[in-house]
């Protein structure tokens, strides 16, 4: 079984790390649904963790649209990742039609080697979910995650399921989404996956008072709270993986 935790700080990455994930994705903007952070907290993350590091490339917070421009930046930050040290990319672009952009992750995807890639929860958000799934193949991914498209992966696990036999042994599918200690047995019993990503973040507020009430930096009401990662969160569910990989 592998573990896969969402974090946006040094601090949540060895916290992920000490839990006994496998691997980090690593975003900033979390609150945005993760952009690419910068190499600075990269350089940061890779000194701290000896675990794989996948780092999310997206320009831009908002839809997976992408015009020349933000593509532009994908390939640049493709390349910088490759020197920083990461052991993977988390990636996803659609066309207007909700279908994959396959022209464009395929050169995604070739720029990246020998990096492995997944194609993010992006996919959840196409049209045709099992076109779009011989669509991710083709361009070379090793990997999807997906909620089943749905809210959540435990509403979308017979979607899961569904992909997971149809990918075979083409592809790996992680299931993710809403994924907690409390119904992820359930969940890869349900769907055999062997790929769970979870965030498991906390929101933890800022230790001092905002000086001035007036002002608002941020368009969302918790501007100052950050997201944090618990050891004890990630032991947990890693735990719950280990149980069911023993059989028990």
């Amino acid at each position: 079984m592998d573990l896969e935790i969402c974090v946006d700080s040094v601090e949540s990455a060895t916290a992920a790390a000490r839990g006994g994930a496998q691997r980090v994705e690593l975003c900033s903007a979390l609150g945005e649904g993760g952009v690419t952070p910068s190499a600075g907290l990269i350089r940061a993350v890779r000194h701290a963790v000896s675990i794989d590091i996948f780092l999310i490339i997206r320009p831009r917070a908002g839809d997976f649209l992408y015009t020349d421009h933000d593509f532009d930046v994908m390939q640049d930050d493709i390349r910088e990742a490759k020197s920083l040290g990461v052991n993977g990319l988390a990636l996803g672009l659609l066309t207007s039609d909700g279908q994959i952009d396959l022209d464009r992750t395929r050169r995604l995807v070739e720029l990246a080697r020998p990096l492995e890639v997944t194609f993010h929860r992006a996919f959840d958000l196409a049209h045709d979910l099992d076109r779009a799934l011989e669509d991710v193949i083709a361009s070379g991914a090793e990997r999807i995650l997906t909620s089943g498209g749905e809210a959540s992966a435990v509403r979308g696990t017979d979607r899961i399921s569904h992909l997971r036999q149809q990918a075979g042994d083409r592809i790996r599918i992680m299931a993710g989404g809403g994924i907690r200690r409390s119904n992820v047995r359930k969940l890869v019993e349900r769907t055999g996956i062997r790929d769970v990503h979870t965030s498991l973040n906390n929101t933890v507020h800022a230790a001092s008072q905002n000086g001035n009430a007036r002002v608002r930096i941020g368009s969302h009401p918790g501007e100052n709270a950050r997201f944090l990662v618990t050891e004890e969160d990630v032991r947990a569910i890693h735990s719950a993986l280990q149980s069911l990989g023993n059989g028990r």
